[in-house]
């Protein structure tokens, strides 16, 4: 296994704008983007169970606008919607006449907890951050219309949380990738199930970045198995493309990212923390989003089975995916037929985007032109 990454050439580089970087408050770590700083307005909070995140608004000048909350994968970040090397979503709704705001959870990579700090699940997410998250930026826009874009793990969390009735009211949801049915390759699964286990005892989390952790370190064996067979030199593209951490998933087609996109994954996706594992593989199990607390009285707030609570979705949704999905395969297909049965009275959409894989609907260089013209046409249709 070789340890090069693919380079940018100079005049590339040089075509590019001049990327700026907001200093936000220190638990936080800078986004990067384009925009003007002055109209980049960084709102660290609280949950109510004492956990710090932090909440992004992008200032339009202009009032009125209906306002779209965006919420990361587990182990990205809202810096995966701002990518200063290509259009991104945030350019796509500034021109469209949106107020973006974007949120980092508990798992984002810009913060610490995959890595230290207490623990939490999914269920953590669903009643605290989200909630709260829509709350604040409620009481900013008044009665405007809010819709929320969601992706991965944040729009599986959402969905418990919509289920729960936490969050009612949203004009809209476009979730990509999953939401209320997930479901895994065998092969991943069964990684999770046993592999993931296995080392769940040894250490708590796969980093992605090997310049981090050593040639000696006790995850090189990992960055080794990794890189069997892969075409790309790169470790970090090695630990993602076809590896997702180690479940044998793929989180994007390569061709799809730009050279400056794939030279940064490393700060684009972080470390995932291996105690988050039975939630996740519970999840797995059950082909929906469950509870993990079965017992604690703080969470009883969340059904025990957000598919059975369905019933509960208030508002309408895009179910979104690439055609060629490698993590979730074809979850939001099976949930769109899965709701016309149980739910058909839930304005559900499906729509498969050709080619594409997981992250690169977000983070691909084509995205604007393939994926982000199905967002805004949902949103525009109801705004």
């Amino acid at each position: 296994m070789t340890f090069r990454t693919r380079t940018t050439s100079r005049a590339a580089a040089a075509a590019r704008p001049a990327v700026r970087t907001v200093r936000s408050a220190p638990a936080l770590r800078p986004l990067h983007h384009r925009l003007d700083p002055a109209r980049v307005e960084e709102i660290p909070f609280h949950t109510a169970d004492g956990v710090r995140l932090g909440l992004t608004r992008v200032d339009t000048g202009e009032a009125g606008r209906p306002a779209v909350l965006l919420l990361h994968g587990h182990t990205a970040s809202a810096d995966m919607f701002l990518l200063p090397e290509t259009r991104n979503l945030v350019d796509v709704l500034l021109d469209e006449g949106y107020e973006p705001w974007l949120l980092d959870w508990r798992g984002s990579c810009r913060l610490p907890y995959n890595a230290t700090g207490r623990r939490y699940t999914y269920d953590d997410v669903a009643l605290y951050d989200l909630p709260e998250a829509v709350r604040r930026v409620r009481d900013r826009i008044g009665g405007r219309p809010l819709f929320v874009v969601a992706h991965c793990i944040g729009a599986l969390a959402l969905s418990l949380s919509m289920t729960a009735g936490l969050v009612p009211g949203l004009a809209g949801v476009v979730s990509q990738g999953v939401f209320l049915t997930p479901k895994l390759a065998g092969s991943t699964s069964l990684r999770m199930s046993v592999g993931w286990e296995l080392l769940r005892s040894r250490i708590d989390h796969i980093p992605v970045d090997f310049r981090t952790v050593g040639l000696w370190s006790k995850y090189t064996p990992l960055f080794a198995l990794a890189g069997r067979r892969a075409d790309c030199p790169d470790p970090t593209c090695q630990m993602l493309h076809h590896s997702a951490w180690g479940s044998g998933a793929s989180l994007f087609v390569h061709e799809h990212l730009a050279d400056a996109t794939h030279g940064r994954l490393a700060e684009l996706l972080g470390p995932a923390p291996l105690w988050i594992v039975p939630h996740l593989r519970r999840i797995a199990q059950a082909r929906t989003v469950v509870r993990w607390h079965d017992t604690d009285h703080r969470y009883r707030a969340l059904p025990p089975n957000a598919l059975d609570a369905a019933a509960r979705i208030d508002t309408p949704v895009l179910l979104l995916a690439g055609s060629d999905n490698g993590l979730w395969l074809d979850s939001q297909r099976l949930c769109r037929d899965v709701l016309a049965r149980r739910q058909p009275q839930l304005d559900v959409a499906y729509v498969e985007i050709p080619g594409y894989g997981h992250l690169d609907s977000f983070i691909g260089r084509g995205a604007a032109l393939d994926v982000f013209g199905h967002v805004v046409d949902f949103l525009g249709a109801r705004s």
